[in-house]
């Protein structure tokens, strides 16, 4: 957590975020903390599953493109992809992630990601974390290029690599 702090304090010293930037940044980075926070002590000690920053943030809208242009506008926020059917924010190395909802209920945000330490690295590290989230009692969803869970509340938690 100090070295994301340290590295969103040293992008917004050299201008390389707006202050706007930088707050969101840590917010972001305080949610993640307060939940990482939240995990038993001897699960601590485990590192199996070694978060190593918040990657994402996906939101459900009723128009993507509207909520891309709106938030780049008022944020500054960059346009890091955008494929036709979702767009991706960059906020400091995180991104936002806005898609269209499939029903009329009011937007959400549906997910939320956590890029693990070493996935792209290490290909024995998406079956050790699989291995211990299913021994942890959860129920493991798997994707190409992530797996997911819910967490207590049933909020989806995607877990990868930097590129999802």
């Amino acid at each position: 957590m100090e070295h994301i702090i340290a590295k969103l304090l040293q992008n917004f010293e050299e201008g390389k975020m707006t202050r706007r930037q930088l707050i969101q940044s840590l917010a972001l980075a305080a949610t993640a903390a307060s939940a990482t926070s939240a995990v038993p002590a001897a699960a601590a000690d485990s590192h199996v599953v070694k978060t190593a920053y918040l990657n994402h943030v996906g939101y459900q809208v009723a128009d993507y493109a509207k909520s891309r242009d709106w938030y780049a506008d008022l944020f500054g926020m960059k346009v890091a992809l955008d494929d036709g059917k979702k767009a991706n924010l960059a906020v400091g190395e995180s991104l936002v992630i806005f898609h269209n909802r499939q029903s009329p209920n009011t937007p959400i945000i549906d997910h939320i990601c956590f890029t693990i330490a070493d996935w792209d690295k290490d290909k024995s590290v998406r079956g050790a974390v699989a291995a211990e989230l299913k021994r942890r009692g959860l129920e493991v969803q798997s994707s190409a290029n992530s797996l997911d869970i819910k967490d207590p509340d049933g909020f989806r938690i995607q877990l990868g690599g930097k590129d999802q």
